[in-house]
């Protein structure tokens, strides 16, 4: 099962577009439902040369070749240094000022690079396609110069441009896009996606991941567990947290951690956590962490909705700091202290 089986109804509503294709198309939805795998098989399919009968590209052509190979001459993609395979997302040297941290933005150079690209003629004829993922990791600076773009569309170009939170876009830029919306995966289905994958406990790992397969896999792969674990270790002692104890043990996993923006990755996990305990407070069941139920529910009795409503309110501003370089055990020092005074 691939991801377009995932994603069927997405699919041909992209496949619909193909009489007409337009400038530029947003595929949005949450993180780790497998997007950019959509949106890579809707290019694969604009710029192979044999498609099969149900849209696919064929794989065999000399732009399936391409592809494959990561060199198709006409298909960009666009994304923050820390997504380009092999990248850090933090230094794994601490504060060395040296050790420059890998950008998690996408910067007005890479925008401007897109000017050769767009203003030669295609190499074989056809589709022109680039791909911006995520959308929102664009500042205003490099909003606006993309904008310039979506407002002198270029023929037999698209734009496709990939977001887990749309709502950050700026509307200009939104309003000059065809929206498609991709949502979770039915739950029968994505629990046999991943035990295709080889995925044994693929209900847990699916409620932890709140309904996104490709999270769902990497929990059961550990790669992201360890970082979950780190943050679950402390998270759980209510009243017995020690805050900068806390922050300096989950520091050091967030250091030893390879992949990209660990801290922005700890945050998400905190406001799921966050989410189940403010459920608990109001006596509803869990919606991801579902084997901590028990748990959630004795800490709830030591808190109240209003405080926990209120500390959900600063998460969110806590993930928009990371989208900026941040010293990480500062950053977990402050969280974990003002996570303390919920108890």
């Amino acid at each position: 099962m691939n991801t377009i089986n995932l994603h069927e109804q997405a699919w041909q509503q992209l496949l619909a577009r193909r009489a007409q294709l337009p400038h530029a198309l947003l595929i949005a939805g949450q993180r780790g439902i497998g997007k950019f795998d959509l949106a890579r098989c809707f290019a694969a399919s604009l710029l192979c040369e044999k498609r099969d009968e149900n849209g696919s590209a064929c794989g065999v052509c000399l732009a399936c070749g391409w592809l494959a190979q990561g060199n198709h001459p006409d298909l960009h993609v666009v994304q923050p240094n820390a997504l380009a395979e092999g990248a850090l997302g933090e230094s794994a040297g601490g504060d060395d000022a040296s050790k420059k941290k890998a950008s998690q933005q996408i910067t007005i150079d890479q925008v401007r690079a897109l000017d050769d690209f767009l203003h030669v003629g295609t190499h074989r004829h056809g589709a022109r396609v680039i791909l911006i993922n995520p959308a929102e990791a664009m500042n205003r600076s490099t909003a606006n110069a993309i904008l310039k773009s979506l407002e002198e569309p270029i023929v037999g170009t698209l734009f496709i441009l990939i977001s887990s939170e749309p709502y950050r876009l700026l509307p200009t830029i939104r309003s000059r896009c065809q929206a498609i919306a991709v949502r979770p995966p039915a739950r029968a289905t994505a629990v046999e996606w991943l035990r295709q994958a080889g995925v044994s406990d693929g209900e847990q790992c699916l409620a932890l991941a709140g309904g996104s397969p490709l999270l769902a896999r990497e929990l059961a792969d550990r790669g992201e567990r360890v970082l979950l674990d780190a943050l679950l270790a402390q998270v759980s002692r209510g009243r017995e947290l020690e805050p900068l104890a806390a922050a300096a043990l989950v520091d050091k996993t967030v250091k030893a951690e390879k992949r990209p923006a660990p801290v922005k990755r700890m945050l998400d996990w905190a406001q799921k956590w966050l989410a189940d305990l403010t459920l608990a407070s109001a006596g509803l069941p869990p919606r991801y962490f579902l084997a901590q139920a028990p748990l959630l529910q004795r800490l709830a009795q030591s808190t109240d909705t209003r405080k926990l409503l209120a500390f959900n309110q600063k998460a969110i501003q806590y993930k928009a700091q990371c989208e900026q370089p941040v010293n990480s055990r500062l950053f977990l020092e402050e969280f974990f202290l003002n996570y303390a005074k919920l108890f």
